[in-house]
């Protein structure tokens, strides 16, 4: 009744449930057989009914039939490692099964596993190699004499046993409450993905979380296929600041200092995240699959020190360029960084007039850029995944005169107009607004906005992330006694009336990042509420860009046909898109030799050209701020919103 949809639970969400759970326990379809999948099949329409009494066996019958199945797979494992693996044979493995089907006997499922260990044993195997490799020559002294013996590394065997072994301990000791989660969750992402139930142990450790988000490395984690998957760092935050660990990484392993790392696959995240944190000033080494490849064929270590997040490391900062245009002019331009809404919401009740926000930083830098004659700005929301809708709203009304900024529609389908009511406009220049394919929520809200009124062109990726969903986090029982529900209560919808759910806010000019072919964003996700559109609501544009915008791109083409800085950086997109694509990896070792040091150089190379966020190696926001400086020449002042051009 809380979800916006208000859909009964019925025979389909019951079936969505029975998907959801299955998926959750055994998403890569390597335990259950088909012959599982069946007797579980007959279940599939009464799991609503069954929820309704508050009967939760199936949950718990088809927990223990997993336990079964990971027993005999980690038997299967360890005669796997006797017997060995021919290297040298020429054959393949598909690492994406999450569509794949159940396989049909023991037989069937045996080759899966064969090639799947094989596929691990060969990633080990390799990347030992390169470590004795290193190890070897570190322990050479000046006359090539051997120094102290390096530490012992780990067989491939080893590391693999190891990792199983971790995954059947931790089914074993899941207790019935971990079960349930799982299991009620299965039911809440039915209505969509952003709804979950939490156990009050969970719940506990989320409230922890949250109180102890600000020290440590700075990321927020979820459990993802026996991993510790990145869902965002946070702003000012070690980790962000350091830029080696991104949203989509996958952690799967930690070490402290200059200890070895421990393998963390499986482990329940709170006991992942218990590890990871630690002292302000103390090193954490991290292990980690990067999101640039999924196949899991390279990894990558990461050394950071933690530390506390301090307020004014997460607010927004500007910086000042000299850019020249088209028209051989030299500009001066600002880049403000917004990395997230952000507000000191009980410093704004202690001090109304003196607290904290997103927007009173950002009047801040356009007021000292505006006495300091800046021609425009690039408003910088990549990776920006959203925050406070307050913040969005009044950060908008810094670059328009007042009117309307976005619509919110809950279930019963009245949508709420949030408005701008400040009639001042703080600065009128030229804007552009930068995302790419993390810039979510609250910032697909003011990209959007200020493209509508025609108050600033949004440059990056094709798209932004699209999630245009409200979440409200309900208590179960007297004050939470029976854990928490996050339900989805609203959308947003754009003043023409257009949601940013799913379709997010298309860039006017499309600057490619490495994001742009990743797997990120909403309409990648399972289940994910349907774009849809409500009545328009009245506002005056201040300008019709297309034309201004059509003239920019012609020239950014003829610029960047003419970079060869720019065109190799395509050129490396293209590389680094087809390796993403890559169903099969190879099994035979001198091939996967050759394929992980293709996706290192590929990696090596978007670092490269990609940088750090803002520096002078960020290829993107070079040429943004010549696209800003080409906007100056065309369009230096932005006319009034009442002039109703």
């Amino acid at each position: 009744e809380a979800h916006l949809l208000r859909l009964p639970l019925d025979d389909d969400v019951s079936s969505d449930a029975w998907n959801n759970y299955l998926s959750s326990l055994d998403g890569s379809h390597l335990f259950f057989l088909e012959s599982d999948i069946e007797a579980f099949r007959k279940h599939t329409l009464d799991l609503d009914d069954a929820l309704k009494k508050g009967d939760v066996a199936f949950a718990y019958d088809v927990f223990a039939i997993l336990k079964k199945r990971a027993t005999n797979r980690v038997n299967y494992v360890r005669s796997l490692l006797k017997t060995g693996f021919d290297l040298t044979k020429d054959e393949s493995f598909a690492w994406k099964r999450r569509e794949a089907a159940w396989p049909r006997d023991e037989a069937e499922r045996d080759e899966v596993w064969r090639k799947q260990i094989k596929d691990e044993y060969l990633r080990h195997k390799l990347t030992s190699d390169l470590a004795k490799a290193a190890d070897g020559a570190a322990t050479e002294d000046g006359d090539g004499e051997k120094s102290e013996a390096a530490p012992s590394i780990p067989t491939p065997e080893e590391l693999i046993i190891k990792r199983y072994e971790q995954l059947l301990n931790t089914l074993r000791f899941a207790g019935p409450e971990w079960v349930l989660q799982q299991y009620l969750s299965s039911f809440t992402r039915a209505y969509d993905p952003h709804c979950h139930y939490m156990s009050p142990a969970r719940v506990e450790n989320f409230d922890i979380g949250m109180r102890l988000s600000l020290s440590g490395i700075g990321a927020m984690l979820r459990f993802d296929d026996g991993t510790a998957a990145v869902v965002s760092l946070i702003p000012g935050g070690p980790a962000a600041r350091d830029g080696r660990l991104a949203p989509g990484d996958k952690i799967i392993a930690v070490g402290q200092a200059d200890e070895e790392p421990v393998s963390i696959l499986h482990w329940p995240l709170r006991k992942a995240v218990r590890i990871i944190r630690g002292k302000k000033g103390t090193r954490v080494v991290l292990i980690v699959i990067p999101v640039s490849d999924p196949t899991g064929s390279t990894t990558k270590k990461i050394d950071i020190v933690r530390d506390e997040v301090k307020l004014e490391d997460r607010g927004a900062k500007h910086v000042v360029k000299k850019v020249t245009g088209t028209d051989g002019k030299e500009r001066t331009l600002a880049v403000i960084d917004v990395p997230a809404f952000y507000a000191d919401f009980r410093g704004m009740k202690a001090d109304p007039e003196h607290y904290r926000s997103s927007t009173r930083d950002v009047r801040k830098i356009l007021t000292e850029v505006e006495k300091d004659d800046v021609d425009g700005v690039v408003i910088d929301l990549r990776n920006n995944g959203g925050g406070s809708l307050r913040e969005a709203v009044t950060m908008t009304g810094l670059f328009i005169e007042d009117g309307p900024v976005v619509m919110v529609r809950s279930g019963d389908g009245r949508p709420r107009v949030y408005q701008d009511d400040d009639p001042k406009l703080v600065y009128a220049r030229p804007v552009i607004v930068l995302v790419n394919r993390h810039s979510a929520s609250a910032s697909e809200i003011m990209a959007a906005a200020l493209q509508d009124y025609g108050r600033a062109v949004v440059v990056g990726d094709p798209v932004t992330f699209g999630k245009g969903s409200v979440q409200t986090v309900f208590a179960l029982g007297e004050e939470g006694e029976f854990g928490s529900a996050k339900i989805t209560t609203s959308l947003f919808f754009r003043i023409t009336g257009n949601s940013t759910q799913l379709k997010g806010v298309s860039a006017d000019i499309v600057l490619p990042s490495p994001m742009s072919h990743m797997e990120i964003g909403e309409d990648i996700m399972p289940n994910p509420l349907q774009w849809t559109m409500i009545r328009p609501v009245n506002f005056v544009k201040y300008a019709l860009l297309q034309d201004v915008v059509d003239v920019l791109r012609e020239r950014l083409k003829k610029r960047t046909g003419k970079d060869e800085r720019f065109k190799r950086y395509m050129e490396v997109l293209e590389r680094f898109a087809a390796t993403l694509n890559q169903e099969e990896v190879s099994l035979q070792i001198a091939k996967r030799r050759k394929e992980i040091e293709t996706r290192k150089t590929t990696a090596e190379l978007i670092r490269e050209f990609g940088g750090k966020k803002g520096d002078d190696t960020d290829i993107v926001l070079s040429e943004t701020l010549r696209i800003l400086a080409d906007l100056v020449e065309l369009f230096p002042q932005a006319p009034s919103g009442a002039s109703g051009l």
